[in-house]
């Protein structure tokens, strides 16, 4: 069932048991998201700019989270479990929450480039992963 609703919305048809036409845009969870995304991507590094964060140190960091992917060593369980805790919003939060608390500005610049990351990749249809296998994602299959 879950499988059947991902593949209606990524062909653009809303997971309805009508199998509605869903050419409007907010009837695509996965399309809205993508535009999420792409939202917190740009005010991720816009909010660094104007952090005054440095452009090397963002562009080193922005493929960080990816190292996550070993987990996938140790099965695709664990390798889900790991790389969902690094593709979601908490732990970038908490840490620009204590980084500004702190008055640590390194921590609230990885922060943003962190959460810069989750946001480019929703917007390119990267997703959480199931425990099935790297392409099941939130977002429908990869």
């Amino acid at each position: 069932m879950e499988t059947k609703t991902m593949n209606r919305e990524r062909r653009g048809t809303r997971a309805t048991a009508e199998g509605a036409s869903g050419a409007f845009f907010l009837a695509r969870p996965a399309a809205v998201l993508q535009v999420e995304g792409a939202a917190l991507m740009a005010a991720g590094a816009a909010l660094y700019w104007a952090n005054g964060g440095s452009w090397w140190l963002f562009a080193l960091l922005l493929l960080a989270p990816d190292a996550s992917m070993v987990g996938y060593l140790a099965g695709p369980k664990v390798g889900a479990a790991v790389y969902n805790a690094f593709h979601s919003y908490p732990l970038p939060a908490a840490l620009g929450v204590v980084g500004l608390l702190a008055g640590a500005p390194l921590a609230v610049g990885v922060a943003l480039v962190w959460l810069a990351h989750i946001g480019m990749d929703r917007m390119l249809g990267y997703g959480l992963k199931y425990a099935s296998g790297f392409g099941d994602t939130h977002l429908g299959r990869l």
